[in-house]
Protein backbone atom coordinates (compact mmCIF):
# COMPACT_ATOMS: atom_id res chain seq x y z
CA UNK A 1 0.00 0.00 0.00
CA UNK A 2 1.77 3.09 -1.28
CA UNK A 3 1.22 6.28 0.63
CA UNK A 4 1.95 9.89 -0.21
CA UNK A 5 3.21 11.82 2.77
CA UNK A 6 3.12 15.60 2.61
CA UNK A 7 5.65 17.42 4.75
CA UNK A 8 5.83 21.20 5.01
CA UNK A 9 4.76 22.16 1.51
CA UNK A 10 4.28 20.64 -1.90
CA UNK A 11 7.01 18.06 -1.30
CA UNK A 12 5.65 14.53 -1.52
CA UNK A 13 7.42 11.32 -0.54
CA UNK A 14 5.95 8.82 -2.98
CA UNK A 15 8.45 6.12 -1.96
CA UNK A 16 7.27 6.08 1.66
CA UNK A 17 5.13 3.10 2.70
CA UNK A 18 3.15 2.57 5.90
CA UNK A 19 3.92 -0.91 7.23
CA UNK A 20 1.87 -2.53 10.00
CA UNK A 21 3.76 -2.64 13.29
CA UNK A 22 6.61 -0.49 11.94
CA UNK A 23 4.99 2.70 10.72
CA UNK A 24 6.23 4.92 7.92
CA UNK A 25 9.13 3.30 6.05
CA UNK A 26 11.31 4.42 3.16
CA UNK A 27 14.07 2.59 1.24
CA UNK A 28 17.63 3.78 1.86
CA UNK A 29 18.10 5.05 -1.72
CA UNK A 30 15.00 7.21 -1.51
CA UNK A 31 16.00 8.34 2.00
CA UNK A 32 19.36 9.55 0.67
CA UNK A 33 17.61 11.62 -1.97
CA UNK A 34 14.99 13.07 0.43
CA UNK A 35 17.03 13.27 3.64
CA UNK A 36 16.22 16.93 4.39
CA UNK A 37 12.50 16.24 4.11
CA UNK A 38 12.85 13.19 6.36
CA UNK A 39 14.64 15.27 8.97
CA UNK A 40 11.81 17.80 8.92
CA UNK A 41 9.29 15.00 9.35
CA UNK A 42 11.22 13.55 12.28
CA UNK A 43 11.56 17.00 13.86
CA UNK A 44 7.78 17.30 13.58
CA UNK A 45 7.28 14.09 15.54
CA UNK A 46 6.81 11.60 12.68
CA UNK A 47 8.95 8.50 13.19
CA UNK A 48 10.49 7.23 9.94
CA UNK A 49 12.07 3.80 9.48
CA UNK A 50 14.75 3.43 6.79
CA UNK A 51 14.89 0.02 5.13
CA UNK A 52 17.50 -1.83 3.12
CA UNK A 53 16.62 -4.94 1.14
CA UNK A 54 13.13 -4.72 2.64
CA UNK A 55 14.36 -4.96 6.23
CA UNK A 56 14.36 -2.13 8.79
CA UNK A 57 17.88 -0.76 9.34
CA UNK A 58 17.48 2.59 11.13
CA UNK A 59 14.88 4.93 12.64
CA UNK A 60 14.69 8.69 12.46
CA UNK A 61 13.00 10.13 15.53
CA UNK A 62 12.69 13.57 17.03
CA UNK A 63 15.76 14.46 19.07
CA UNK A 64 15.07 15.15 22.70
CA UNK A 65 16.69 18.32 23.89
CA UNK A 66 17.96 18.09 27.43
CA UNK A 67 18.91 21.17 29.40
CA UNK A 68 22.65 21.59 29.36
CA UNK A 69 24.51 21.34 32.62
CA UNK A 70 26.25 24.60 33.42
CA UNK A 71 29.99 24.24 33.98
CA UNK A 72 30.85 25.98 37.21
CA UNK A 73 34.56 25.28 37.14
CA UNK A 74 36.89 22.96 38.96
CA UNK A 75 37.29 25.02 42.12
CA UNK A 76 34.98 23.02 44.38
CA UNK A 77 36.38 19.72 43.10
CA UNK A 78 40.00 20.80 43.53
CA UNK A 79 39.31 21.92 47.10
CA UNK A 80 38.41 18.31 47.95
CA UNK A 81 41.74 16.96 46.63
CA UNK A 82 44.54 16.41 49.15
CA UNK A 83 47.57 18.70 48.95
CA UNK A 84 50.70 17.06 47.58
CA UNK A 85 53.40 17.12 50.26
CA UNK A 86 56.00 14.59 49.09
CA UNK A 87 57.48 13.04 45.96
CA UNK A 88 58.49 14.89 42.83
CA UNK A 89 56.37 17.96 42.18
CA UNK A 90 55.03 18.84 38.74
CA UNK A 91 57.58 21.60 38.07
CA UNK A 92 60.43 19.20 38.89
CA UNK A 93 59.05 16.54 36.53
CA UNK A 94 58.62 19.05 33.70
CA UNK A 95 62.10 20.51 34.21
CA UNK A 96 63.70 17.02 34.18
CA UNK A 97 61.79 16.15 31.01
CA UNK A 98 62.90 19.34 29.22
CA UNK A 99 66.51 18.94 30.35
CA UNK A 100 66.56 15.32 29.23
CA UNK A 101 65.59 16.21 25.66
CA UNK A 102 68.76 18.20 25.06
CA UNK A 103 67.13 21.23 23.52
Amino acid sequence: MKMEKETTGALMLREAVAMPGIGLTIPVRAAKAKFSALLEMAAGGQEVTITSAGRPRARLVKAETKPRKVFTGMGDFLKTMPMQTEGPFADEIIRADRDGRGW
